[in-house]
């Protein structure tokens, strides 16, 4: 079985091509560029490096959040589009489950943080059993002051990683201390092999009409249209 794979929820770009299990080929571009522009000629050019035509791609996968809101509606776009192209099915894997898979094995909590803005990460905790990586939290939208205090009710140490971690990483010292353990900057950052491989792993084929994306909260755009009406229902006389 061919696997396409692919991430687009974050500033980083990333495509594989998994083969078995094999991975056969992956491309990471972390570089200011938008995802619209350079995701199919990655594609394409993976494809050709590794001679594999798409029509032989039997199953795709793709992050589905959370993350950016404009990566993953990308990602999402050309997930349904080449599984509707190809009738071959999708599987949306989590972002933070992907990241979490970056640490294969590894001892103690995996906790991956994703930068969600307004004083917030994106995260979720997960832990190794017998090379199965299982989630203890599920994933959510918190301060990374909510997020320790959660940490803090457990024994483990703690594995962070992700681009939530550079700029919280001084708090996490001061009160985890010697249990904040922080992965290698090689592991930050989001991989398609990763995404690739959980998908292999998945049984939960979706037809392209059901893959939905994960956000986790509100967009921008949306909270403001709520704060606007809100607004123009405490104003009677409000014409908007």
């Amino acid at each position: 079985m061919k696997i396409l794979s692919f991430d687009t929820s974050s500033m980083v770009a990333t495509i594989a091509l998994i083969e078995d299990e094999k991975l056969i080929g992956e491309y990471i571009i972390n570089h200011k560029r938008t995802h619209s522009q350079k995701l199919m000629p990655m594609i394409d050019e993976l494809l050709k490096s590794c001679e594999v035509k798409i029509e032989e791609i039997d199953k795709i996968a793709v992050a589905k959040g959370p993350g950016s809101f404009t990566g993953i509606r990308i990602g999402i776009a050309t997930a349904k589009g080449l599984a509707h192209a190809l009738d071959i099915p999708v599987v949306g894997i989590s972002t933070l489950d992907g990241l979490a898979f970056n640490l294969y094995n590894s001892n103690g909590l995996i906790c991956p943080i994703l930068d969600a803005r307004r004083s917030q990460v994106y995260t979720a905790i997960y832990k190794w059993d017998n090379l199965n990586l299982n989630r203890i939290e599920e994933p959510i939208a918190v301060s990374i002051q909510k997020l320790c205090e959660i940490l803090l009710k457990r024994p483990e140490p703690v594995i962070f990683l992700g681009d939530g971690v550079q700029s919280n990483k001084e708090y996490l010292l001061e009160v985890l201390k010697e249990r904040a353990i922080f992965a290698p900057n090689s592991h930050n950052i989001t991989k398609a092999s990763s995404i690739g491989q959980l998908a292999m792993k998945s049984s939960e084929d979706e037809n392209f009409y059901e893959l939905v994306p994960t956000y986790l909260r509100k967009s921008e755009a949306e909270r403001q249209y709520e704060e606007k009406q809100k607004r123009c229902e405490e104003n009677e006389q409000c014409k908007c």
